[in-house]
């Protein structure tokens, strides 16, 4: 195995133990009937910098393990939407719009967000069996997709995280 896949397979470790720490209640928000959750900014920045396949297992696989150990009710449908979301939103940051890289990571952002609100909307129906309750979540489905979108634009762009991850894996030296 050579160091740059070492160094990308360490990364992609590295933030699935985060979305599963951010999964928990520790790091959320306490709002009437749940909690938002902050592993959304987590899924965004490792979904804007992995290729589609590390960004679909630290999505996938972090939230549905956050979910074992911290929620266990909608560990299914976490693996499912959290995965779709992460393989979506890294397919459109890599391979659209390449002479524009942020507008194609923005673009794939929202529409993982828009994944996120609907699957969990329609998970929380089908779980808890009742659509009142999938609607009286909703606005906060919405924050939490929303603060995601934003903080892990800002993570990924402002701090120059994408620019040391491209610097790091691509321009290496052996």
């Amino acid at each position: 195995m050579n160091r740059n896949r070492i160094i990308k397979l360490t990364v992609s470790a590295l933030f699935l133990a985060i979305n599963i720490v951010l999964s928990s209640s520790i790091f959320s928000v306490a709002v009437p009937g749940g909690h938002v959750y902050l592993n959304d900014v987590l899924i965004v920045l490792a979904c804007v910098l992995l290729d589609p396949l590390e960004a679909t297992i630290v999505s996938g696989l972090g939230a549905f393990l956050g979910d074992l150990f911290f929620y266990p009710a909608p560990m299914f449908v976490s693996l499912v939407v959290r995965a779709l979301q992460g393989f979506l939103i890294s397919v459109i940051a890599h391979r659209t719009m390449k002479e524009r890289p942020f507008a194609a990571s923005v673009w794939g952002a929202v529409i993982g967000a828009i994944i996120m609100i609907v699957g969990y909307s329609l998970g929380r129906a089908y779980i808890y069996s009742t659509p009142e309750y999938a609607i009286l979540k909703l606005p906060y489905q919405i924050l939490q997709a929303l603060a995601g979108v934003v903080l892990g634009e800002i993570l990924c762009w402002a701090t120059g995280i994408r620019k040391l991850y491209n610097k790091t894996v691509n321009n290496m030296t052996y």
